[in-house]
């Protein structure tokens, strides 16, 4: 009779291989390119994973990520790593110069190429740990998104009209629809300004009535009223 621990050694040996193939598919599905002075490592977890969806996702990166950090950071970093996961069950996220896209949620909405927009863009924000209000993160990157899309229609995504129940708190698109129209009829270069405050410690709530002349909820009061 196997013992327990030659069962255990046995598992960790299987657990170990599998680990292994992994990082063996994943090095063969590696894709290293740079454009500009900047480079962008593809990985497809999945080596069958649409050629056509992978290279629009990689034109989308070339043409949105040097843009961004020249119009918001330029000391962003410029070796970004871009994953087609196939075991996430989110959409994507984006961490410390990685990537991460649901190859699931590609296979439903393939023509979602500006999520790269989005996520990218978290790389260029770069914030430091802190107390961030998470709603203007996430608004500002969607933002972004309005503004520097490629194909945002192919994807059905636009920004929402107002409703009674929105507020600046429901954060992405949401926060992102008042952005623009801050940027529009208020202050423009705003947004320009509250990332710049965002990255260097600076931001609190008073930025808002000091650039624009009416406090936040204000601003927003003023915002759905205009609708």
């Amino acid at each position: 009779m196997m013992t327990r621990i030659a069962m255990l050694f046995l598992w960790c040996m299987a657990w170990q291989l599998q680990l292994h193939a992994r990082a063996t598919t994943e090095l063969n599905n590696r894709d290293t390119l740079v454009q500009g002075g900047v480079q962008l490592i593809f990985v497809q977890q999945d080596p069958a994973f649409d050629p056509q969806v992978a290279d629009r996702l990689k034109a989308t990166f070339f043409q949105v990520y040097p843009v961004l950090v020249e119009t918001f950071n330029p000391s962003a970093l410029r070796e970004v790593t871009l994953t087609i996961d196939t075991a996430y069950d989110g959409v994507a996220y984006a961490h410390n110069g990685q990537v991460v896209i649901s190859q699931a949620w590609l296979r439903k909405m393939p023509g979602d190429v500006d999520v790269v927009t989005h996520e990218v863009m978290h790389i260029v924000q770069a914030y430091p740990r802190g107390n961030q209000p998470g709603w203007l993160v996430e608004g500002i990157a969607d933002y972004v998104r309005h503004r520097f899309g490629i194909d945002n229609a192919g994807a059905n995504w636009s920004l929402p009209d107002v409703a009674d129940d929105h507020h600046y708190t429901n954060s992405y698109r949401i926060a992102a629809r008042f952005l623009d129209w801050i940027e529009r009829k208020r202050k423009p270069g705003l947004v320009k300004t509250l990332d710049d405050a965002l990255r260097n410690r600076t931001y609190s709530e008073a930025i808002w009535k000091s650039e624009t002349g009416l406090g936040l909820d204000e601003l927003w009061a003023t915002y759905t009223e205009d609708q």
